[in-house]
């Protein structure tokens, strides 16, 4: 018979079920046992009779998270001992078969809180532990449910989800690489992506149109409540796109998730304000401001797109100008001017044109970034030169890309949204790690698998590697 949960049982009035799952607690009155069993999907109570003195017997040695399974006849509570509390708090399982399928240790903390009180460090080493309790549990739920809701919403958009690798090559992107070395090639390389960045303008040039993916992203920088050295983003990119279209996408996306998947928060302004970076950065010193109304309210949501960023900024340290957002935002043209133009104009003086580039902030976080992509070689080249690349070096770590452009792109353009960020404000979470399965330290560790550790010589061996 397929599994019956927990959640289902109140249909089964009178009849004989048979149930799987943890004991979540135990509770003895006189002689009469009570077990709360759990599932995914909630708590009933099974009642344990001396009457039975084998399955008693057994039963009483039932302690908090044993994992067992029980038959028995589901019957209504007696009048006044009813759990408003529960979903199933008017039923009840008289336990007629009872077997333990597995032995648990007393965990190192307790299970039945949010577990907020309890260190960090110690969840994350038992993560499988954590996970147990109600909050993770719904976090995680509501994950699912987030995800398959912009699944379901793309593709009746027309967009295609595709993969794309996750061992590619290093280039300059902004955050520092995770490197792979290879085997079979010694002395090289492979990159995990900051992002499919590339792969998906290349999928525009095979003329896919409407690209999307749920994408795990590396990046190999300091972390903090919101970042984390692996994560994942919704990206997304379209061709023959203004950037309104992009916007408007998003907004509608997020105004129905938030209907379906949140009736309890408020979207305090739609359609989400578009404000210019100028603007946020004078009138609110950031541009990622938090435009709620009440900011000590968190079932208030204030979306904006923050627009109009500059094209460049100065890296004072390395003496040099860097793309604000990266190398492939498109710059914003003067109207009537031609390509040679615009190169001309951003070569003069790189600090003044802006960029085709957008944000999207939720409650003073920024939660995700995109923009229209330059699809003309010779623009791209002349960004590249702008930040201080040689042509040998552009042809090196951007040939294939300025290749794939001779062969017909489309205009194009896209967003790459955080989901873990995004999961954390909806689900009033101080941290990213609260709505991530096996989330990182702070300082990048996984104390549940002790990683990053040692590999053996043998190992190094082969990647042809040497530690100092």
């Amino acid at each position: 018979m397929p599994r019956l949960w927990i959640k289902d049982t109140l249909t089964f009035l009178n009849q004989e079920i048979t149930l799987k799952g943890w004991v979540d607690s135990r509770r003895d009155n006189g002689k009469i046992i009570f077990i709360d069993l759990r599932d995914k999907t909630g708590l009933i109570q099974l009642v344990f009779s001396p009457d039975k003195p084998e399955i008693y017997e057994l039963a009483n040695r039932l302690r908090s998270e044993w994992v067992i399974e029980v038959t028995g006849k589901i019957s209504n509570r007696p009048a006044g001992m009813e759990n408003p509390k529960l979903a199933t708090g008017t039923i009840e399982l008289e336990v007629a078969s009872l077997k333990v399928l597995a032995e648990a240790q007393t965990p190192p903390f307790d299970l039945s809180t949010d577990g907020k009180e309890i260190s960090e460090d110690l969840r994350l080493q038992y993560r499988y532990l954590d996970l147990r309790r109600s909050r993770m549990k719904k976090n995680l739920i509501h994950r699912h449910h987030f995800i398959k809701f912009i699944r379901d919403y793309l593709t009746n958009k027309d967009f295609i989800e595709i993969e794309t690798p996750n061992l590619t090559k290093s280039t300059p992107e902004g955050a520092r690489d995770y490197v792979v070395p290879a085997r079979l090639s010694p002395g090289k390389f492979y990159a995990l992506p900051q992002s499919p960045q590339q792969y998906k303008q290349l999928l525009m040039v095979a003329g896919v149109e409407r690209y999307f993916q749920i994408a795990r992203c590396f990046r190999d920088e300091d972390t903090r409540g919101d970042r984390q050295p692996e994560f994942t983003q919704l990206d997304l990119e379209m061709d023959f796109p203004q950037q309104e279209d992009i916007l408007s996408l998003i907004e509608d996306l997020f105004k129905q998730l938030i209907e379906k998947l949140y009736p309890d928060k408020r979207i305090s302004v739609f359609p989400f304000p578009r404000l210019s970076y100028q603007e946020v950065m004078e009138k609110y010193h950031t541009d990622k401001p938090d435009l709620r109304k009440n900011k000590n309210d968190p079932q208030e949501l204030a979306f904006a797109f923050i627009v109009d960023f500059p094209l460049f900024e100065w890296k004072e340290e390395e003496k040099r100008f860097d793309a604000v957002h990266h190398p492939f935002t498109r710059p914003q043209f003067e109207e009537g001017e031609t390509i040679a133009q615009l190169i001309s104009r951003l070569k003069q003086d790189p600090s003044k044109p802006l960029a085709q580039q957008y944000d999207f902030v939720l409650n003073g976080y920024e939660i995700g970034g995109g923009s229209l992509r330059i699809h003309e070689p010779e623009l791209l080249e002349a960004i590249f030169e702008i930040m201080g690349h040689s042509k040998e070096a552009i042809k090196q770590k951007f040939g294939h890309l300025l290749e794939a452009f001779s062969y017909g792109v489309p205009p194009h353009g896209g967003i790459a949204l955080g989901l873990d960020r995004i999961l954390m404000l909806l689900e009033n979470e101080p941290s990213i790690r609260e709505v991530i399965a096996f989330p990182k330290t702070g300082d990048g560790r996984d104390l549940m698998m002790n990683a990053p550790s040692e590999i053996d010589e043998k190992q190094l061996k082969e990647l042809h590697l040497k530690t100092f």
